[in-house]
Order: structure tokens, then sequence, then C-alpha cells
């Protein structure tokens, strides 16, 4: 580990494990990789876009450190997230002689890591697998804390399991070669974690936006890690998500239900949902009394400075009425009893879960927002 390079601990006990931060990351995996190995072989999973970007550097990883491996390059995007493709990863990793003491590496987006670790969970009955993520948002968010999963007909991650990662490897150097779109997407959840507990960290995403979208490597870092070392603390105290872990799901009951909406379509990647969901959020928290107004605007125009959407308008090709936007809530994962659950604000960085919203207002809000 160099010196630029930063770590967080993601404290489970003895399923403990690190996410390391930095440069160079893929081109010096087998160094981090190989304490975890039982015998020298891997098996990775990844996509055809990342597959041409950073599978030769991590290959050439393992080769220099005498690791045997073999790969499986999927189809990109959303879709791939489904029974076929773990049916497919599945039958692969059995055909490649995969044993429970064996290391499965997930390099590529949150697509790649919630397939590979469901994929590692059912196989042999779990074996280990380690992230290497290469967007913000799987950097900062779903390689980290064990979510595992597949979108059905019924939505998104209807199908999965608590599956914790040996080791997490966030090479900013991988944030290079993203597009623009993709970066952004990523940071509507580096946004979250100022809104659900610290408003300094909100307000130095405000002063240093522009660093972060031109790439200053310091910036990005300390994004990625402050990112990380919320999650991690709130992981280590809510593992399957039955108290304060919700928090992290601001803005994602509205926006698991746009991505429905829109097929799990390019029309709308996840974190673009997850921006308007979360100025959704704030703005039905302003109107319930629960949140300044000031608090909701200043969200929403944070998002619009990044250039993220954060109107329901924003969604190219339009959208159902706020009735199907409803049903479709009420296909989210953490609907109890037949209510929905929300994240909602008292303010920037004063998040809090509730069941008991009002469905007047909710529907209000969406029919206010429906395109005209």
């Amino acid at each position: 580990m160099t010196d630029a390079t930063r770590k967080v601990i993601v404290d489970l006990g003895d399923r403990k494990y690190d996410i390391l931060v930095g440069r160079g990351l893929i081109a010096n995996a087998a160094t981090h990789l190989k304490p975890l190995l039982r015998r020298q072989r891997v098996a990775i999973v990844t996509d055809v876009a990342v597959a041409k970007l950073h599978l030769p550097a991590l290959e050439k990883s393992l080769d220099a450190a005498g690791i045997r491996h073999s790969a499986i390059v999927l189809p990109q995007g959303e879709g791939t997230k489904s029974f076929a493709e773990l049916e497919r990863l599945t039958e692969w990793l059995l055909g490649e002689s995969i044993e429970r003491g064996d290391l499965v590496i997930a390099l590529g987006g949150g697509v790649i890591g919630d397939l590979t670790g469901f994929a590692a969970s059912i196989l042999r009955r779990g074996v280990d697998f380690a992230q290497i993520p290469t967007t913000l948002l799987s950097q900062v968010d779903s390689s980290v804390g064990g979510k595992t999963g597949i979108n059905t007909k019924h939505g998104k991650n209807l199908a999965g399991a608590f599956h914790q990662p040996r080791l997490v490897l966030a090479d900013t150097d991988a944030l290079e070669t993203l597009p623009m779109r993709e970066f952004l997407a990523g940071y509507a959840e580096v946004v979250k974690y100022g809104l659900i507990g610290d408003r300094d960290f909100f307000g130095w995403l405000e002063a240093n936006l522009d660093k972060l979208k031109q790439g200053d490597i310091d910036a990005r870092i300390h994004a990625i890690v402050k990112s990380c070392e919320v999650k991690a603390a709130t992981v280590a105290a809510d593992e399957r998500e039955g108290g304060v872990r919700a928090l992290l799901n601001l803005g994602h009951t509205f926006g698991h239900a746009l991505e429905a909406a829109t097929g799990f379509s390019d029309r709308l990647v996840h974190g673009e949902g997850v921006a308007i969901g979360m100025a959704l959020a704030f703005e039905l928290s302003a109107r319930l009394g629960l949140c300044p107004g000031q608090d909701a605007i200043r969200v929403r125009k944070h998002l619009e400075r990044a250039g993220l959407p954060f109107r329901l308008s924003d969604v190219p090709g339009g959208l159902p009425d706020a009735d199907t936007l409803i049903s479709l809530m009420g296909q989210d994962k953490k609907v109890v009893d037949g209510k929905l659950t929300f994240i909602l604000a008292r303010s920037i960085g004063e998040a809090f879960v509730t069941r008991d919203v009002d469905p007047g207002a909710l529907r209000e809000l969406l029919r206010e927002r429906e395109p005209a």
C-alpha cells in the first residue's frame, strides 16, 4: 500500500475487510489479493467495456505474482442483472472448478459487483469474492456492505443475498475512463452521504464540485474515503438493514420506481434516479413541515449545478402517471405490512426513516411534478 493509498475498515468481527482507495490499485492488485488465496487461482467476472479498459492490467498483475486466472466477459448494462446471466455465470464458475476456498473477482461497476456477489453467495453455498469497482457509484456504494442481487420483472434487486466481500480495491485511476454521465451518476451517491448525516460534508461538496468533476485526485480520494467511512460505519452497526442502514436508501424508493418505469434502460441510470429521488424526498419533507424549504431548494440547486436530473420532467421519454409510480414503489424491498418506507429529512445532514407518509401528499407531489 503506497503512502497515497487510504484504507477504510468495515468492522464485522471475524468477517471484517478493508476498502483501499487510491491510484494504481488494479495494476498492483495481486499484492493485495495474494494473502486472501488458499491456492493461487482466481476467476474474474467483468463486462465488455471494462474488459477492454482494465482487464489487461489486472491479468498482468496476476501473471507477475504467479496467480492463475480465467475470465468471463458479460454484456454491459442493467439487463445483465438477470436470472439468465446469473445462471450463465454460476455454470461458468462451476465449469472452472471454483471451490469454496477460492476467490472470485468482480471487476466492473455496480451491475457486475451485484451479480458476481450473488453468484458467489449461492455457489457451493458460498465462496469468497473481492470487489474491484471501476465506477464512482460502485466505489462509494454498491461494492461496500455485502448487498448483492439481480432484478426481476417485479422490480430492482428483488432477488439477492447479503454476502460480504473479502476486499474492496477502489482504484481512482479507473475514474479517468468514465464518461461524465457515469461519473455524475456516482456523484449522486456521494451527495447522499452528506444529506443523510453530515451537513459539513455536503458543504464541502458544494465548494469542491468543480474540482471533483475536473479530476482533482486529492478531492476525489477525499470524497470516496468520506463516503466509504460513512457506509462502513453504518454497515458495521446494522449489516442486514434492520434499522439505521435504511438511511442509505435516501432517494431510492423514488429512484427504483423511476428505473422500473423506464425499463431499467439507459434512459435513466441508477444514480440519476437517486438524484431525482433525493430532490423529491427533500421537497416532500418540506411540504410535510419536517424540513426547511430552503434546504430542499439548496439540494435541488446543487444537483442542477452538478448536471444531474432533479425533476420528473428531466426523465427523457416521459413517465407513467402518479398512481402507476406509487404502485411501482409498492414493489420496493423495504415495504413492511404493505406500507412504503421513506427516508425523509429534518434538514441537510439529518435524515430519518418513516412509514407514516400521507398518501395524499405523496400523490399530490408526484402529480404536480408530472411532465406536461
